[in-house]
């Protein structure tokens, strides 16, 4: 069996909530009635295009 490294475990911990922290600050931020909208709309625009060419 291999050794374990019980060491690196928090050190590595560590470093993803220090990433996730920093990204969470400069990621791009969606509204969410933005997506229901864009939801609501694609659902329109199949249900039309569906009636128009009886696909």
């Amino acid at each position: 069996m291999a050794k374990q490294k019980k060491s690196e475990g928090f050190h590595s911990a560590a470093g993803l909530i220090r990433y996730f922290d920093a990204e969470e600050k400069t990621s791009l931020r969606i509204p969410p009635w933005f997506v229901i909208a864009l939801c609501v709309g694609t659902i329109f625009v199949v249900t039309a295009v569906n009636i128009i060419w009886k696909i």
